[in-house]
């Protein structure tokens, strides 16, 4: 595995999980030394703490002003949907069928032996389904709202938590509950359809790349990848550091089916009623794990700068005596100045970590945390205006020590912006570079792409092929054989020239490309 931040063998990080050893425990490890999140005594539910909530409300802050940019506005539906609404749409339900949690009682009652259980006379009479997703609620609104062609396009969003009742859980990747934001559009025709399906899938890859320094493959995913009841999908897919997929995204043009599942049709120019086309898109808190798998290390978390909830932390070096309100007085200023600064587009997040303490101490919980930049500053330093700065994505000296920098304040503050900048920069390209040496494009065969995932081979990363696009019964066969191998094709990466030769599945001649890969 390509890992970010070679360092010399002889330092001992702060976790005692390496990513080489166990990637897994390696993560969990990373959420909980960086106070992220936590169990929540519920099966699959989790607790997000301050440091994860503040990532993803940086996520949500900047998603949302680009999603309101494209003229899409804000709404709030029920968390609570009618089965019936789901039923109108045989596919969709079909797709979300073992994953609903259904309420079925609206009150309790004693059991006779001091607890409680549903009270029979209580029974709803229609079970609520506890939104997985939000097509058929919004469906139903749309067809209220929309009338005629003047009414389209309609572009609503909204954010949410939504409940899937997943069998096997992982934090931030796959719980039972999780935030998100769906976006559901509705259109006179195919073509505004598709132009907002696109829009809504290089949004999401230009702030994964732009905003969490996430580098992507953004394109359609196959048949049999597609969102229940879809006409097509398309995603966004990230390669984490043990060579997995993540689906960090996904975009859906939805054709007329739930249109004509939910009555949502407008009278056209001409007098004549007929359906919309429907979109739906959306990105959730799986964004956070996606970010700690291509970004953290052995020593924790590195954050991007852009989200980041402080960009900047001032640990002074208290010694509980008559210096230390002096100590403060310079550091509560280097804070205010630093404050004033803009960086990425915005202002400059600092904080002042005034907590008890020795700053050794405080400094590792920063690191673990992945503050982007951590500052140091002692008596001495303030009297000679001086501070000490060190780089998360920069922590260890080729000789095994922690990398401070001492420099004037007027040096550091004049360079920080810039500084706050090349971290965000580096922590994409480094990503970046390992993603595209762990893509494999040599593998022409079944029997060279099983030998290639063999378990001999920890973390193989990506295999692109050629792809003959089958369908139906053909593509069957295709999703089994892979199956076999825990492997998955994860979509056809857009703008992707034809590929010479032919389709390893099926022997025919490929007409797209295609990359396979283990997934989470």
């Amino acid at each position: 595995m390509n890992q970010p931040a070679t360092k010399p063998s002889a330092i001992k990080h702060a976790l005692t999980v390496t990513r080489d050893r166990d990637f897994a425990a390696w993560y969990q490890e990373v959420i909980s030394e960086a106070e992220m999140a936590e169990e929540s005594g519920v099966r699959g539910c989790m607790v997000i703490k301050p440091w994860g909530y503040g990532i993803w409300e940086r996520i949500q802050q900047i998603m949302d002003a680009r999603i309101k940019d494209a003229g899409v506005q804000n709404c709030y539906f029920p968390l609570f949907i009618p089965l019936s609404y789901f039923a109108k749409e045989a596919e969709h339900v079909e797709g979300f069928a073992k994953e609903m949690a259904v309420v079925t009682h609206h009150r309790l009652v004693g059991d006779g032996k001091g607890g409680l259980v549903p009270d029979p006379e209580a029974r709803l009479e229609e079970p609520l389904v506890v939104r997985p997703t939000s097509e058929t609620v919004i469906g139903a609104a749309m067809a209220r709202w929309i009338q005629s062609w003047r009414d389209l396009p309609l572009l609503t969003n909204q954010w949410a938590n939504v409940v899937r009742w997943e069998m096997r859980t992982r934090m931030f990747l796959r719980t039972s509950e999780f935030l998100w934001q769906e976006g559901h559009t509705a259109h006179a025709d195919r073509e505004d359809a598709m132009v907002e399906t696109l829009r809504a899938l290089e949004m999401y890859r230009s702030f994964s790349e732009e905003v969490l320094a996430m580098p992507v493959i953004a394109g359609e995913k196959p048949e049999n990848e597609r969102f229940p009841g879809a006409v097509a999908t398309y995603s966004i897919e990230a390669m984490m550091q043990d060579g997995k997929a993540l689906q960090a995204g996904t975009s859906h043009y939805l054709g007329t089916a739930f249109a004509e599942a939910a009555g949502i049709r407008y009278q056209d120019r001409e007098g004549q009623q007929t359906l919309c086309h429907t979109t739906s898109w959306g990105v959730s808190t799986r964004m956070i794990g996606g970010v700690i798998m291509t970004h953290g290390d052995d020593d924790g978390l590195r954050v991007p700068p852009a989200i980041a909830p402080h960009q900047i932390v001032i640990l002074p070096m208290l010694r509980e005596d008559d210096g230390d309100a002096a100590l403060l007085a310079y550091c509560e200023d280097l804070r205010a100045e630093l404050a004033r600064l803009t960086a990425l587009g915005e202002r400059t997040r600092v904080l002042l970590d005034k907590r008890p303490g020795k700053a050794t101490q405080k400094r590792w919980g920063w690191v673990k945390k992945g503050m982007p930049l951590i500052l140091e500053i002692g008596g001495r330093d303030a009297a000679n205006g001086q501070v000490s700065a060190l780089r998360r994505d920069r922590l260890w000296r080729e000789d095994g020590k922690v990398q401070f920098v001492a420099q004037s304040r007027e040096a550091f503050v004049a360079a920080a912006a810039a500084e706050l900048e090349d971290i965000q920069r580096s922590l994409h390209a480094e990503a970046t570079a390992r993603r595209d040496g762990q893509i494999e494009r040599g593998v022409t065969t079944l029997e060279g792409l099983a030998t290639y995932f063999a378990e001999g081979n920890r973390y193989p990363g990506w295999v692109e092929l050629g792809w003959s696009r089958p369908t139906g019964a053909a593509l069957d066969a295709v999703v089994a054989r892979l199956k076999a191998l825990k492997l998955t094709i994860r979509n056809t990466p857009m703008g992707a020239p034809a590929p010479q030769g032919t389709c390893p599945f099926t022997g025919e001649p490929a007409v797209e490309t295609i990359y396979v890969a283990r997934s989470y």
